[in-house]
């Protein structure tokens, strides 16, 4: 605990010393609503929105305007004080800690596990060392009556027999071993180490060296026949060292070394930190030497306030104002003239023929978007399936019995097995549909870009914005 206090003073000196060290020069290239903006904070942004690959890239004049959109809104929704909310912190914190948890572990820690792995295998091994035997087993229920016993007893031994006599242990052990994860390698078993195995088979696989053989024994599992194929002590630790830390990575050794050094560090801090207190610190100072790590951050940081605020105020409020939708629909109808003509209707299979007219009446008079419901409580409520349907709608090429029956297309359409009677029911729409409903996704899609728009003018209005034009022309341009 000493050790760890000391190192947490030495820690303190260190960031004390880096932040007297002089600053990077960085001009500022805008403020919004008072905040400044630094032209390294912009190009990081421009750079990771505009790199090889992206289709739709931007000139800086261009970004400079989507990048101040962007800066209104993280204002905006600090204003709303959402940066104090509990389930921001905890996103926020996530995301960050992600980054700064692996700054907790060095190759020595790793290094320090993997020997101690290596170290306890080794005691546990001791001098026995390990041992690679081929066995055939005549699996035998410990309960087992003694004819079957007996039958078990007579069969390892002609087994015996035959295997003192020349016969092939490998080509034995795959035709008669019962032992199914060996017996398809010739009786072969993985390297062991004492305590891995029965007693009785352990005891019996370490009188032997390699070559010999033993006499058939019973354990618990049935009768056995070992062959010793090798014999050897634990190699040295450099020679396993790589496969001991591949093996503590797979098993997240990183993530437990991170919590325990947080723990400690917390425990020696007599009630001063806090784990989050801590990550919070970890991630100031790194970020103050690393300036990528602190855009990062603050890329964090502030796409989750826009993610917040947007949904607040664009995604979910157009999503939920069926009325909103209604009447930009009803503002912007040639928007969603089709060049072609639709059907608003299903395309059904039933088994009988009176259930094509029982169908029709079942929706008759009834709202579009309430077809399903009501089609399905009427003939498909119980375990009987009465009637398949395709409800939407359709244009040319999205379904071959509406393509053949209402757009009168030369098509082929494949029967639906044990509803051999097909039907439609709906109508044509020629020019565009009847109300918002019937393209809801699109009008809800618009709407939000003119929600978007209204909503960023508003802010343009309400929060300060200066640029600096000189300092945007040397973007990307300066040493």
């Amino acid at each position: 605990m000493k050790k760890i206090a000391i190192a947490i003073i030495l820690l303190s000196v260190a960031i004390q010393y880096a932040a007297a060290l002089p600053q990077s020069d960085d001009v500022i290239i805008m403020t919004v609503n008072g905040v400044p903006v630094t032209r390294s904070e912009f190009e990081y942004s421009y750079n990771k929105n505009n790199s090889e690959g992206v289709i739709d890239k931007k000139t800086v004049d261009e970004y400079v305007d989507l990048f101040i959109n962007y800066k209104l809104k993280v204002a905006a929704a600090l204003d709303a004080k959402l940066d104090t909310l509990t389930s921001f912190k905890e996103e926020f914190a996530m995301y960050r800690d992600q980054q700064i948890r692996p700054s907790f572990v060095f190759d020595a820690d790793l290094l320090a596990e993997a020997q101690k792995v290596y170290d306890e295998t080794k005691e546990r091994i001791g001098p026995r060392g390990l041992i690679m035997p081929a066995h055939i087993l005549l699996r035998l229920a410990q309960k087992a009556p003694k004819s079957e016993q007996e039958k078990a007893k007579v069969r390892i031994d002609s087994i015996y027999q035959a295997l003192q006599k020349g016969a092939d242990f490998s080509a034995m052990a795959k035709k008669l071993s019962q032992d199914p994860g060996s017996a398809a390698n010739g009786g072969l078993l993985p390297w062991l180490s004492p305590g891995q195995t029965l007693p009785e088979f352990e005891q019996e696989a370490y009188a032997l060296q390699p070559g010999q053989m033993s006499k058939p024994f019973l354990s618990p599992a049935g009768y056995h026949i070992i062959l010793m194929k090798d014999r050897k002590q634990l190699e040295p630790f450099d020679s396993l060292k790589n496969d001991i830390l591949q093996f503590l990575e797979q098993r997240g050794v990183r993530e437990r070394i991170t919590d325990t050094k947080i723990k400690e560090a917390v425990d020696a801090s007599n009630g001063e930190l806090t784990a989050a207190k801590l990550m919070e610190q970890r991630a100031n100072e790194m970020a103050e030497k690393d300036e990528d790590l602190k855009n990062l951050i603050r890329e964090y940081h502030d796409g989750l306030l826009l993610y917040e605020i947007s949904t607040r105020e664009v995604w979910d409020k157009a999503a939920k104002d069926e009325a909103g939708q209604k009447a930009y629909f009803n503002a912007n109808k040639k928007r969603y003239n089709w060049d072609e003509p639709r059907f608003k209707g299903m395309a059904y299979h039933v088994k009988t023929k009176a259930d094509v007219k029982a169908v029709k009446n079942c929706v008759k008079n009834v709202p579009f978007d309430q077809w399903a419901e009501r089609l399905r409580k009427t003939f498909n409520n119980d375990s009987i399936i009465r009637i398949r349907v395709e409800k939407g709608i359709f244009k040319k090429g999205d379904n071959a019995l509406i393509d053949k029956k209402i757009f009168k297309q030369n098509v082929e359409v494949t029967p639906v097995k044990d509803y051999p009677i097909d039907a439609t029911f709906g109508k044509k729409l020629k020019k565009g549909p009847e109300d918002y409903q019937d393209v809801k996704q699109l009008v809800i899609s618009d709407y939000q870009d003119a929600l978007e728009k209204e909503w960023v003018a508003e802010l343009r209005k309400r929060y300060p914005v200066v640029v600096n034009k000189d300092v945007v022309k040397t973007v990307n341009k300066h040493n």
